[in-house]
């Protein structure tokens, strides 16, 4: 058995909080184990769940190149990561993580591949659930086993997966599937119930061979570097709809246990065990309210109730908690790059953006670097870089040079010159970025690793 975790959606019901490169699954709210002091991730949870029941190593997460460093950052350096070449939905990423499997993992088409949601909030005994759906694939005719769960309530916002009847197969329960309903109105959700529908968690297993034979079907390239190539040309479609709804033979075992979806800050604030992160106060008046604060100012609610406050630098939300479903749509009116993102080296923050009539951007960052952690030696096509080094001591390479630079010191990056610092300890400095069009995309990297820069460079002494 091989999971596949899929991860590469863009944050906009957590707005904003969440962003195009922070999703839900990287905002660190939730409680650790062993009450430790730092929140953690919904990625960190599934990924500690994993590994207490031992799939860790036949996991791989399949994510946008935009995510990479963040996950890097919340799970190490060595994690599989199968990488897709742009967003384009749940099918064509896992299409292209079953050509990886098959050409470069090399894993046995019979082999039983699970796909599941990286930001599922469940307890232990859900991964132990994932034998089952192996045991139903390997001893069944199913072309596909999915994991139903079972409804609390008439529920708008999920699919629904409605059965046949009930089988036993080796003291293993599931359903044949008799056909899907996707986000029904309140009253057809409650006629579903009565059908023994259940909400589909989006996990899906097969055997390896199921999707290599559809890639052959559709002429398309079994090798990986092939199917990277020819992404751009997959349709932008659910695996739901490309697949599930035209199979005929699948199947679903039922979940009892606990199963939510933190998609919005109603649910996510139920499982926050603090109702104060940040800078701020809640008055004893107010009732049911939760402040999430990244900002360096305080946030405060005065008599007023059932309140999620959430403020970063990507904006500022005051919603009613039933209201806060939401703030998806309400997201979608703002177009702005991330203003805040994390990376496997450090963290950046936009300070203060400014766009001139005479064809000028000038862009102010607060950028952190972790101790022994480096960026690439790389170049701007479209700016140039001024930085004043505020806390720590670093290494800075400059068109073929390394100093070493400390706090009090100013040093600029002249537009096409290569680059690169490296950080001896934790080291922060201020980045005012000037130029015609400043964008995260204006990179060409030359090195990635230090001792490649260090290879090319020459040390010079400074005072």
């Amino acid at each position: 058995m091989h999971l596949i975790l899929l991860s590469g959606g863009i944050g906009k019901r957590l707005w904003p909080l969440s962003n195009e490169s922070r999703s839900k699954q990287f905002i660190k709210l939730l409680s650790a184990e062993h009450n430790t002091v730092e929140s953690i991730s919904m990625l960190q949870r599934v990924w500690h769940q994993l590994k207490k029941a031992n799939l860790c190593n036949q996991a791989a997460i399949s994510t946008s190149k935009h995510q990479t460093g963040m996950i890097k950052k919340q799970l190490g350096s060595n994690i599989p990561l199968i990488i897709e070449p742009s967003r384009r939905d749940t099918y064509p990423a896992i299409l292209l993580a079953c050509s990886y499997l098959y050409s470069v993992k090399e894993l046995d088409p019979h082999e039983v591949v699970i796909v599941l949601p990286v930001d599922i909030y469940v307890e232990d005994d859900f991964f132990r659930e994932l034998y089952s759906l192996e045991s139903i694939i390997q001893s069944s005719n199913a072309s596909l086993a999915l994991m139903g769960i079972t409804p609390t309530f008439p529920s708008e916002k999920y699919g629904y997966i409605i059965p046949q009847r009930l089988r036993q197969s080796s003291n293993i329960s599931y359903q044949k599937v008799n056909y899907f309903f996707e986000k029904p109105s309140q009253s057809k959700a409650t006629h579903l119930l009565k059908e023994g529908a259940m909400w589909n968690s989006g996990v899906f297993a097969f055997k390896l061979k199921f999707i290599i034979e559809h890639l052959q079907s559709l002429e398309l390239p079994l090798d990986y570097e092939k199917m990277v190539k020819n992404y751009e040309s997959l349709p932008i479609n659910s695996f739901d709809y490309e697949i599930v709804e035209k199979t005929n033979n699948v199947v679903v075992s039922p979940y009892k246990g606990i199963w939510k979806d933190l998609g919005t800050w109603n649910t996510l604030t139920e499982e926050m065990d603090e109702p104060l992160i940040g800078k701020g106060s809640v008055s004893g008046n107010s009732h049911n309210v939760h402040i999430i604060n990244e900002l360096d100012i305080p946030v405060s609610v005065l008599g007023l109730s059932n309140l999620v406050v959430a403020a970063s630098p990507d904006g500022i939300l005051v919603s009613d908690k039933e209201a806060s479903i939401g703030v998806k749509d309400l997201a979608n009116h703002f177009i702005q790059r991330p203003m805040y993102e994390e990376f496997s080296w450090g963290w950046y923050r936009v300070i203060d953006y400014v766009k001139y009539n005479n064809n000028k951007e000038v862009l102010t960052k607060r950028i952190s670097i972790s101790a022994h952690q480096n960026l690439k030696y790389q170049k701007h096509l479209q700016r140039r870089e001024i930085w004043n080094v505020v806390n720590g001591v670093g290494l800075f390479a400059l068109n073929g040079k390394i100093q070493t630079i400390k706090p009090g010191d100013v040093v600029e990056v002249a537009q096409g010159m290569p680059y690169s610092i490296k950080a001896i300890t934790d080291l922060d400095f201020i980045e005012v970025q000037i130029g015609p069009k400043l964008i995260e995309e204006d990179v060409i990297a030359i090195f990635i690793n230090w001792e490649e820069i260090e290879n090319h460079c020459t040390r010079i002494t400074t005072n």
